[in-house]
């Protein structure tokens, strides 16, 4: 309807002519300040666990709205079910295909290898360690993403920690001698080899198979994300010391971030910022969560109960993790990643940690 015929309409209904001005000035006005939204796309982390379900998914589908009083709607997929390759995360991030993504560390240190520093095996025993490894790490991986991809670095996530599994006793990380033991990473093969056991790499998906089967007799994974899968009904005994954890970026395309309103970019940032506290204290409730679970106690809300022996981290296990560490895990990570990787380490993480690594 045109503004000459409503306001002929309004007329007939004996409003005088000022009174029809302001009318129309006002929803003009109401209707500048109501655009349609802005809509983003998110990529976020792994689907069909607790960091994408019960936080990930509906901070974006929920709390964004409601953060930004419903200027901003976002749709989010997990990464795994985005048909992107996770060693693709980051030139797409670059290239504004995913204006905002999330890329596991593990996968992108192919091509980035020093931000594997964060997580080596072993490296963070507790979430209180790895809490202070990514605060050291965390400015060197922004100003890296940065200059190498233009790419801004909005949050770091993890997941809970990585620990050992066996179907028969263990009362130390150097019982692991002579056994085969599930591994995901070449650092993790690394660590096996050192304490003599053969590394023997699987998908997660076929762990309890293949531990039936008796391909390996211990599996790292998940404390929770074992128990899902149902490893307390194949194993014994379960460490509790974290070999690794999988921490992740999330990170956005710097123009498509500067774009943003400069009010929605804060808004955006603070929230950010809040779940990623969120999932932090997740992961930490969710490592004690499954190793409550595996070993049937009351504390298990979640999952299912075993009856499994948890191993506790001994100060002889900590003196063979240090031994471990600077003996085989750092060292072979700087030769295959080499003397850029070193200068990293003994920048940004030495001076606090006390280790340096072996420079060439």
């Amino acid at each position: 309807m045109g503004f000459g015929f409503a306001a002929g309409m309004l007329q007939a209904l004996g409003l005088p002519g000022a009174a029809i001005a302001a009318l129309f000035f006002l929803s003009s006005a109401v209707a500048a300040q109501s655009p349609e939204p802005l809509r983003l796309k998110i990529v976020g982390g792994l689907a069909g666990v607790s960091q994408f379900t019960n936080y990930e998914e509906p901070f974006w589908r929920d709390v964004v709205p409601r953060l930004t009083g419903g200027r901003v709607q976002a749709e989010i997929v997990a990464s795994d079910r985005a048909g992107i390759r996770s060693q693709e995360m980051l030139p797409l991030i670059r290239l504004g295909v995913v204006p905002f993504g999330t890329a596991l560390l593990a996968v992108i240190s192919t091509e980035e290898p020093e931000f594997n520093a964060m997580d080596l095996p072993i490296l963070n025993p507790t979430i209180a360690d790895l809490r202070r490894t990514t605060a050291l790490f965390r400015p060197f991986v922004e100003s890296a993403l940065r200059e190498r991809y233009g790419v801004r670095l909005l949050a770091i996530y993890t997941y809970p920690a990585q620990v050992v599994w066996c179907n028969r006793p263990f009362s130390s990380l150097g019982d692991l001698r002579g056994r085969r033991v599930r591994t995901s990473s070449v650092g993790q093969a690394d660590l096996i080899a050192a304490v003599g056991g053969t590394a023997v790499v699987t998908p997660f998906s076929e762990i309890v198979s293949a531990m039936r089967a008796g391909v390996f007799e211990c599996a790292i994974t998940g404390t929770l994300s074992g128990n899902a899968i149902g490893l307390h009904e194949v194993t014994t005994h379960v460490h509790a010391l974290a070999i690794n954890w999988g921490v992740s970026i999330f990170a956005a395309n710097e123009a498509a971030w500067d774009a943003l309103p400069e009010d929605i970019r804060t808004i955006l940032a603070e929230g950010i910022a809040s779940l990623e506290r969120e999932i932090w204290d997740a992961a930490e409730r969710e490592t004690g969560l499954g190793l409550a679970c595996a070993a049937g106690l009351p504390a298990c809300t979640t999952g299912r109960r075993g009856h499994l022996t948890v191993v506790p981290a001994s100060p002889a296990d900590e003196a063979r993790r240090l031994a471990l560490f600077t003996g085989a895990v750092l060292p072979r990570w700087i030769d295959r990643c080499g003397p850029t990787c070193a200068e990293v380490w003994n920048t940004t993480l030495a001076p606090a940690l006390g280790i340096r690594a072996p420079v060439n």
